[in-house]
């Protein structure tokens, strides 16, 4: 059962959206130029190959290849979620449906070789290859960050 200070509410929240005309929604998507998802991608590489260059560095030859394979358990599948999320669906519910079944392969290609890493990766260093993880995963906000075109209206 609703109260009339709710009811109320509920109006003041509904008196204050307001739709875009055509213009202004035009005028939105040149203030906020999509991102592409390969230039995460990209920026992913680059992070996970200075990381693996770092571990090298750092704690020896084993650290590099652990932290370079982590950055790669991390990269294969972003790839491969940006291909599959390439092509045009026709609903919002079969777009969804692949957002999910993409994210769904990409957790198991992560899960796999996850797994398959003390098999590939001699003398591995599972800090090193979390790092490698860690620091690849978080790079999308570099990207994020740095996309050009984005400008403030104040």
């Amino acid at each position: 059962m609703k109260t009339a200070a709710s009811q109320a509410e509920t109006e003041d929240e509904d008196s204050d959206f307001k739709p875009l005309s055509a213009q202004q929604a035009a005028e939105w998507r040149q203030r906020h130029p999509t991102l592409s998802p390969w230039r995460i991608v990209a920026v992913q590489v680059l992070v996970a190959a200075l990381v693996a260059l770092a571990a090298r560095w750092w704690a020896g030859s084993a650290a590099g290849w652990s932290a370079g394979y982590g950055g790669l358990a991390v990269v294969l599948p972003a790839a491969l979620f940006a291909r599959g999320m390439q092509r045009r669906r026709s609903s919002a519910g079969a777009a969804m449906a692949a957002l999910m079944g993409w994210e769904l392969v990409k957790i198991a290609l992560t899960v796999a070789m996850l797994a398959a890493a003390p098999r590939l990766v001699p003398e591995l260093s599972w800090l090193a290859l979390l790092a490698g993880m860690v620091m690849t995963m978080k790079a999308y906000w570099i990207a994020l960050l740095a996309r050009s075109g984005v400008r403030r209206t104040d």
